[in-house]
């Protein structure tokens, strides 16, 4: 039996299907799409479409994010429709749904590279944006050509404790470790408008930093975020990738394993899940034009850390998309200081 939904009208008067009702069906039943939203089967059109990437053949270290999409699914069960922190319901606004899986070959990294560029075209085809979540880290470089496919050269804002910048792995081109280093090679980011953010940890050398610059992208680390704060971070920011269709890729390893336990390549010293919640929230009224969420996997996230926190990511960046370009840069007064959030009072 299909439960009860809640049905909302945006402001140019067209019906929006959104989650379960809650009021009816407790969070803990019914459907485990993301959010507990509609299957893209299941709406008319989709304006947002959530999809699963299962793929973690690219992995270095510890393997087990073919298992991060439907984790990250389960632990959004809380979500609710309306984002305070943005004063906007996303799902309200926009038709968002949970598109399934797009699925690659797991023995052979170049065929699925190939599947999962062609299933991320095939769903940006009627001018749907898509949020993905994975899977490795691999997985940007597809996700990046279909963008650049229907937008042109994409800015790239890169979340992560990793540059991701590498050239091989055991001679190996494609891997979680090298995808934003392939993209520069392809052409298909602009390179006066990438950043990486929450970078740290030890490199294989300082060669690493130089061909990283090379490529075009500065860097804002952990250790930036803590000493000049989340308001300096979000302007630098917006200042690099002005008004250019824009990419955001975050790898959750990007937070402390402190908040995020359950991922493969874990390192000390990251940011918090407040912290890059405000940053991400700071990018309002940016052209968000497709994301993904990686590196979540399960058997390694106890108390279901990591996976709640990529829930509220992808919900953040449901919103931001959801808000578009034209919306006012500063977010709404929120809280019993009448400061919003990222306000230092």
């Amino acid at each position: 039996m299909e439960p009860e939904r809640i049905v909302e009208t945006n402001a140019a008067g067209e019906e929006r299907v959104g989650p379960v009702n809650a009021a009816l069906t407790p969070r803990w039943a019914g459907p485990a799409t993301f959010a507990r939203l509609p299957r893209t089967d299941q709406v008319e059109h989709t304006d947002v479409a959530v999809v699963g990437v299962p793929f973690d053949s690219g992995v270095s270290y510890r393997p087990g994010a073919r298992f991060g999409p439907n984790h990250v699914r389960e632990s959004s069960r809380l979500l609710r429709p309306y984002n305070p922190a943005q004063n906007h319901s996303p799902f309200a606004n926009l038709q968002v749904a949970d598109a399934g899986d797009l699925v690659g070959n797991p023995f052979d990294i170049r065929e699925a590279i190939e599947s999962i560029e062609a299933g991320a075209k095939e769903l940006m085809g009627e001018d749907t944006k898509i949020v993905a979540i994975g899977g490795d880290h691999t997985i940007a470089l597809p996700l990046l050509r279909a963008a650049h496919s229907r937008h042109g050269k994409v800015a790239l804002l890169h979340f992560d404790a990793h540059l991701d910048t590498w050239d091989t792995y055991f001679g190996a081109e494609y891997t979680h470790g090298t995808p934003f280093r392939r993209a520069f090679e392809e052409g298909i980011i602009d390179t006066d408008a990438v950043m990486h953010v929450g970078t740290r940890g030890p490199l294989y050398g300082t060669q690493d930093l130089e061909d990283d610059s090379r490529f075009g992208f500065e860097i804002v680390s952990s250790a930036d975020v803590l000493r000049s704060g989340v308001d300096a971070v979000v302007e630098a920011l917006r200042e690099r990738v002005g008004d250019r269709p824009l990419y955001i890729s975050l790898d959750i390893d990007v937070l402390d394993p402190a908040h995020a336990p359950g991922t493969g390549t874990p390192e000390a010293g990251g940011i918090t899940s407040r912290e890059v919640l405000e940053i991400l929230r700071g990018l309002r009224g940016l052209d968000v034009v497709a994301c993904d969420v990686v590196e979540v996997a399960p058997a390694y996230d106890h108390a279901e850390l990591t996976g709640i926190a990529a829930a509220h990511v992808v919900y953040e960046l449901l919103s931001l998309i959801s808000l578009g370009a034209d919306a006012a840069p500063d977010g709404p007064a929120y809280g019993i200081s009448g400061a919003r959030y990222g306000d230092a009072k």
